[in-house]
This record gives structure tokens, sequence and C-alpha cells, in this order.
């Protein structure tokens, strides 16, 4: 029987023509509850009051049928409830896949807390919001409101044994450092991952002074437009060399943003030194000064393209407060920004043993945690574990980087820059001809990468990776000056931080110097042959000259005047192997991941006029008087 619905008569054949129900198409319920009887946990989601009244949302995650759980606490400025979302599972371990291989996610209570003023926090957000005090009227901060969320977790999820640790990393592994400043009594262990520690010396928003323009503007954006993060940077090209050159600055760019209402960016502009804004909130400074009462397991990556200065910094700051190495340890993998709470078996066109991120965290960090949480045995954490590249092999320490198990030392070697492009151990003699130069023009910056250069942003980027990209790219350029040693007949192994001691000069007021160490293949590698001549950059940095006398206050440098640098480089861990050469360049632009020195002194370098832009012959001395030089922290 064919039934024709009309208007008229649809009340009374409703039944008919919707197959029984009731409302009408398209209709969506006022409220809908998920059925997540098949779930192996339970998802709690709740408005967290703070000692001021400010309500913070926190997602808790917990294993259904869990007793006596110890409970895991991210703080993050990146949407607690889509941290808790990458995958939209019945499973726990999938809902939180870092913690998947340690099994944690069985057996923890999870949990994920928007900072306030972020996503569906209350309140005010200030980036890096610095403790209370001088820097912070407000009376609250990262540390009392992680104070206050673990007091009401241990009171109010029945299911955890009333001990916490927090865990985190970039932005999340400084909140996890501010719960240990004036620790609530549950907090019994953190793990910091390349956590951001001094945003001015050498993480996040500078290196020694030079503005790293392409990825703090757009992150500062991001971050602090809107609550939830709906506007987005844009570039207008492919390849953002072209973008950052037309800008002509970063004050410039920041205003074709519209950038100059946002709170973070105004403190940029208005600190381009190291003052009291910075030296304040440095985060190994602010806990050296306290007593250490959380054990903490400091994680680093050798190849950190974001805070790489960080977590040896911290270890450094805290090791001395510990001299047994027993609340302090520290580990070192072959790892770019995060890589350790990820899949690490590659970086790049490196290949490792295995996947070192999730061997260090099934066998070093998940019986740190359970040992502070759950009573389990002491294991036998190292105080210091470093991954050694070249030789991919693991390494234990007692510190880092003097002494380790096997008795070993580190100890300086001076590696000296020579004529012909040459480079080796032996000081330049006194008849040594007096300097390399070169020239360089604000108007051609060398590219930090091989163009074209993605935005770190984009979706196609490589970002994580730039840190081993191959440096034939710059090494052909006639304003990066190259040295490289003969072939190596033995294994050289180095760890530590490696010093440039470099003596320059140039014909400006003001430059920056950007000081790489590679390690240059053969130029045949048969078991892989795209690395034959491969330039992997082992450790490089940039300095501003303004702050060679004072990290605090800019100073126009000596036009022609050699000048010595002592610019710090970042930690190293690696085998230089027989048939390999070491490389040195040298060049004063890294476009545009910093922003162009005008090589002509200006008060603010981010406003920088473009008549301040000069070319600049840069000179770099290699003579008995001035041996510029790299000390290499050598294990004999």
């Amino acid at each position: 029987m064919l039934i024709r619905c009309s208007y008229a008569t649809l009340i009374a054949v409703t039944t008919l023509c919707t197959g029984g129900a009731a409302a009408a198409e398209g209709e969506i319920p006022g409220k809908f509850t998920p059925k997540t009887d098949s779930f192996d946990y339970v998802r709690r989601e709740e408005m967290i009051p703070m000692r001021d009244g400010v309500k913070l949302k926190t997602v808790i995650l917990v294993p259904k049928g869990a007793q006596g759980a110890p409970i895991v606490i991210t703080r993050t400025p990146y949407n607690a409830a889509a941290r808790t979302l990458r995958f939209n599972s019945p499973n726990l371990s999938s809902v939180v896949p870092q913690m998947h291989d340690t099994t944690s996610a069985a057996r923890y209570v999870i949990v994920y807390q928007d900072v306030r003023g972020k996503y569906g926090s209350e309140g005010d957000y200030f980036m890096n919001k610095p403790l209370a005090g001088p820097l912070n009227a407000t009376g609250t901060d990262h540390a009392t409101d992680c104070h206050d969320t673990i007091d009401w977790l241990v009171r109010n999820v029945p299911e955890s044994n009333g001990r916490a640790a927090a865990i985190g990393g970039s932005y999340e592994g400084y909140t996890t450092l501010m719960c240990t400043v004036d620790p609530h009594p549950a907090l019994r262990a953190v793990v910091p991952f390349a956590a951001m520690v001094d945003g001015w010396i050498g993480d996040d928003w500078f290196h020694w002074g030079a503005f790293r323009q392409e990825a703090a503007l757009p992150f500062a954006y991001d971050q602090q437009a809107t609550r939830k993060n709906e506007h987005k940077w844009w570039s207008g090209t492919y390849d953002t060399y072209d973008a950052w050159l037309r800008a002509g600055s970063a004050g410039n760019m920041a205003a074709s943003r519209g950038m100059e209402s946002i709170g973070f960016w105004q403190k940029l502009a208005a600190h381009t030194a190291y003052d009291a804004f910075w030296q304040e909130q440095a985060v190994d400074k602010v806990l050296a000064a306290r007593p250490l009462t959380v054990p903490m397991l400091i994680v680093g990556g050798l190849f950190d393209q974001e805070d790489i200065y960080g977590s040896p910094a911290l270890w450094k700051a805290l090791a001395p407060k510990d001299p047994e190495g027993r609340q302090v340890h520290f580990v070192l993998g072959p790892w770019n920004h995060g890589q350790g709470r990820r899949d690490a078996r590659s970086l790049g066109p490196l290949q490792f043993e295995g996947d070192t991120g999730g061997w260090f965290r099934r066998s070093v960090m998940q019986p740190f945690l359970d040992h502070y949480l759950k009573d389990a045995p002491r294991p036998d954490t190292p105080r210091v574990l470093a991954y050694e590249t070249g030789a991919n092999a693991w390494h234990r320490y007692d510190g880092w980087p003097r002494a380790c198990a096997s008795g070993c030392a580190a100890r300086s070697r001076n590696l000296y820059v020579h004529s012909a492009g040459k480079l080796g151990f032996e000081p330049p003699p006194a008849a040594a001809q007096a300097f390399d130069e070169y020239l360089s023009d604000p108007a051609k910056p060398v590219p930090y990468r091989a163009r074209p250069i993605v935005a770190t942003y984009a979706p196609d980027s490589t970002w994580g990776d730039w840190l081993v990209d191959d440096q034939r790219h710059a090494a052909t350029r006639t304003d990066v000056l190259v040295w490289v040693s003969e072939p190596l007949e033995q294994p050289l192994r180095v760890a530590g931080e490696p010093i440039a001691r470099l003596f320059a000069s140039t014909s400006g007021t003001d430059s920056d110097w950007v000081v790489k160490i590679i390690d240059v293949y053969p130029d045949e590698v048969p078991e892989n042959p795209k690395l034959g001549g491969y330039q992997m950059m082992l450790s490089a940095d940039i300095f501003r000259g303004r702050y060679r006398e004072d990290l605090a206050a800019a100073r126009p440098l000596a036009a022609g005047k050699v000048l010595e640098y002592r610019i710090p480089l970042p930690h190293v861990s690696h085998t230089f192997l027989p048939g390999h050469r070491i490389m040195v360049q040298v060049q004063s632009s890294w476009f545009p991941l910093y922003d162009r020195n005008p090589q002509t002194f200006v008060p603010n370098v981010m406003f920088a006029p473009p008549e301040s832009y000069r070319k600049a012959t840069q000179r770099v001395w290699r003579t008995a008087e001035y041996p510029t030089a790299i000390e290499l922290p050598v294990i004999p």
C-alpha cells in the first residue's frame, strides 16, 4: 500500500512516514549524553576553583575500576579538551598516546587543565606569567594554580591514592616546573620535557639577543589574539623568506598583523636586552634559589628546534643541590622538540637504534614515576643519561659532562681555524695570515634552511628537522666562512657544551655572529648513498654583537676593531667517526628565523629603519694573538 503524506494528514500518519520516530527530521536534542559503556575509562569535566575564585576547566580521565591510582597532571594553554581527544577512542591508552607504551593510561588518573584565560578556563591569560611579585601583582601564578588544583584533585577524586606528578613539554614543561615552586605536599615527582626555561638566553623568544621572529610572532599572535586561538597567523607567500624580507623588520611585520594590542608582543619589543624582566623569570635561576623538594626527571633533546637551552641549564642549576644524585636526573636524547614523548626512531636523515623515545619512557620514566607514586622499588635511574649520535648508543654519566660511570672525563680541546679553510687542533703559527673575510649584505641574508622556506606552522612544514638539515646550502655561499679538518683517523667523542671563541671585527657598528659545528660525512656512504658528503649540523647558535660587553645593555661595536666573543653553543653528545671530517661555519644572518641585524647600531633592532640596513665587511681572525677556536668537550 502506497501512503502519500500531506500536511493535513501528517499527524495521523507520522509513524508510517517516519518509521515510528516522533521527532521531525534534522532535529538536534537539547542535551545528548553519549553512550560510553564500552569505554575503559570515565571522562569528567570540572571547573576547579582557585584561591581568588577563578575557575579552571579540568578534564579528568579515570580508568574504570581504579582504586588507589596516582594522578598525572598536565597544565596547558593548548586546549585540554582537544589534548584528551587526539584519538576519539574507548581506550584510554589511545586517548593519551604519549602514555600508551608505558601503560600509564591503564594505571594512572590522567588530568589535563586549561591554564587561566585559555579555552574553557576563566581569568586572564599572560604568556609565561611571572611568579607573584614585582612582575606580577595579581597574587596568583602558575605555581599557585597548580597547588590549588592538586589540592582539589586529591580531595575530590576518590579513585586516587593522594599522590600526584606533573608532566609536560615546552609551555607545558614550563607549567610543570612552576608546580615545584612552593609545591603541594601531594606532588611527588615532575617530568619536564623540553621546558621553556630562559626565553632570552636560548629558548623560544631570543637566542643571545637575536630575536626568533619567525617562531615567536606567529606563536604570540595565535596564543594571545583570542582565548581559543580562533585567529591564525598567515603568510601570503609559500616561501616565508620573501614575506619577512619585504616586511623589513619584526616591528613592521607585527604591525601588519595588528599586534600592537597583544600584550606579549609589547613585552618582547620593550625588553630586547637581558634586563630584569627576563632575569627574574628565568626558571633555572628561580628554582636554584629555592629548596629542592620534588624529585625531577629533566628531559631534553640534542636537536630541539625550540627549547634547546632550557633542559641543560636547569640541570646545571639544580645538580649542585643534589650531590648524591638521588632527586635530580637528566636525560638528553637524540630528539627534536618533544620527540621523547613520541616515536623516535629517526630524525630527518638520521636513523637511531630502535625507538629511542619509547625505550626511554618504558625503561626510565615509568619506573621513576612508579617509585614515587606507587611505592615501587627504587629504580636504577642514572644521574645523567645521554644518547650519543654517531655511535648510536646510550651512556650513563655521574655528572654532565665531567664524569661517567666507567671513569672517563671530558676535557676541553681547542679546535683552531687556519688559513686556506683548514681546521685543526694545533694553534695558528706566529706567521699565520691574519683573517678570513666576507661581505654581509642585509638585503641578501643567509637563509637558515634551503629555500623555499615553508612556514613553521604550515601543514607540510618540516620545522622539527631543521637542526639536522644538510648545511651544503650555506657552505657554497660567499658570505659564509668554512673551515674543514682532515679526515679523522680515529673516533672523536664529544660530550658537553662547546664554546666558540671568536675573534672578529666588522666595518659596521653592530653585527650578528652565527657559529656552527658540523660533522661532514665521507663522499660515499655505501649503506646509505644519500648521506654521501652530508654536512650534519651538530651544534650551532647566534650571538648579537651589541651584547658582547653586557647582556643587559646594548652598546655599539667599535668599527674595524678586533673583539673577542665567547659564545656558548648547544650541548653535544656525539662521536665523529673515522673518515668523517669536522667543519666550522661562520656567518652573520640566519634568516628569517632570526631578525636581520642592520649592522649599524640602532636603539631597537625590531624597529630599525630601512636606511640603517647596510653592508658590512666581516673578518674572522686566526693569528697567535687572535686564535679563533672552538673549545670542544672531548672524552679521550
